[in-house]
């Protein structure tokens, strides 16, 4: 009698919340989640609760083997995307000037047309939770565009935002700071290098808002990230530095030994790749000033010097300034 009541307790649980934005397991809290659209079953890989059994394909019944197949068959507008406000199903007017058959509208009928599609993108935010999402999700894609991130980050920034709005954690801050912090939530997740200051220099809202609304959601959403390790700056900024391969390789070597003698613990990620890319451009003779690498990772020289002089003297590494 008991497990009965725990399944019904579950599965209304599970029809409170959307398959399709859902992200941890109701039995488990684990996040991961296997959606399998081939037998149409959402299950956790943690404890093997079956979330669905009955999920729909969104994907064509058709298959296409080249381009212009494709557009042939294809009957269907865009597909469903998070990065819209009414996930892309409502009709957009476009700015071609053209009619359905391809011919230009009349001159004589353009302004009705201006008309209508102002109207219909009056009518497509109707009140004012749809019209503050819309705005927050245009602040995500500027953002993401200014930054210059991929669309996998602006689908999972899109997602917490939305995620935020349903817990009812954007009341009494502005849109400019939960979307920042939502980006910053989302690089962070798919381990994208990007800093906190880089963020807030491309946003409207100031460094403080960004980070205190962050650890807000963080907290609230119950994200759990890890700390950001240190490598995943020594690729992107001896790139922007452009320092060859073996300077590259022989920094990832430097932190690799720093985190195995746990010299990291406690010290900002930045700071420490930018003192191993610091040692190994001096070793290799590729020197760059520590003026150069601080302006490129965003940290001053002074958290340079110390960091170098703390990796040098644990780990034996002799610099010849």
């Amino acid at each position: 009698m008991q497990c009965i009541n725990t399944a019904m307790l579950n599965s209304e649980k599970v029809n409170k919340i959307d398959l399709e934005e859902l992200t941890e397991c109701p039995e488990c809290d684990s996040e991961h989640i296997v959606r399998d659209y081939k037998r149409g079953e959402v299950t956790c890989r943690n404890c093997g609760l079956v979330v669905d059994d009955q999920v729909i394909d969104q994907g064509p019944e058709w298959r296409a083997f080249d381009s212009e197949q494709n557009e042939r068959r294809a009957r269907g507008g865009a597909p469903m995307t998070v990065m819209v406000h009414d996930k892309g199903l409502s009709t957009d007017i476009g700015w071609g000037g053209r009619d359905t058959y391809g011919n230009n509208v009349p001159t004589k009928n353009r302004s009705q047309v201006y008309r209508m599609r102002k109207w219909q993108n009056r009518t497509r935010a109707s009140n004012s939770a749809d019209r503050n999402l819309a705005q927050a999700l245009n602040e995500l894609n500027r953002l993401a565009s200014k930054i210059g991130l991929h669309r996998q980050v602006r689908e999972e920034a899109a997602m917490l935002y939305r995620r935020a709005v349903q817990d009812n954690l954007v009341r009494g801050r502005s849109v400019e700071g939960v979307a920042a912090a939502a980006l910053y939530g989302a690089c962070r997740r798919c381990e994208v290098p990007r800093t906190l200051t880089e963020i807030t220099q491309a946003s409207r809202a100031s460094k403080k808002e960004v980070g205190r609304t962050y650890r807000y959601i963080s907290r609230e959403l119950k994200l759990n990230l890890q700390p950001a390790s240190p490598s995943v700056y020594i690729v992107r900024f001896c790139r922007e530095l452009e320092l060859p391969g073996n300077v590259e390789s022989a920094a990832i070597n430097i932190l690799n030994q720093a985190i195995e003698a746990e010299l990291t613990s406690g010290r900002g990620p930045t700071g420490v790749a930018a003192a191993s890319i610091y040692i190994a451009s001096v070793v290799y003779n590729q020197r760059k000033t520590q003026k150069t690498i601080a302006d490129t990772v965003g940290v001053t020289e002074v958290t340079i010097r110390n960091r170098y002089k703390e990796l040098a003297k644990n780990l034996d590494i002799t610099v010849h300034l």
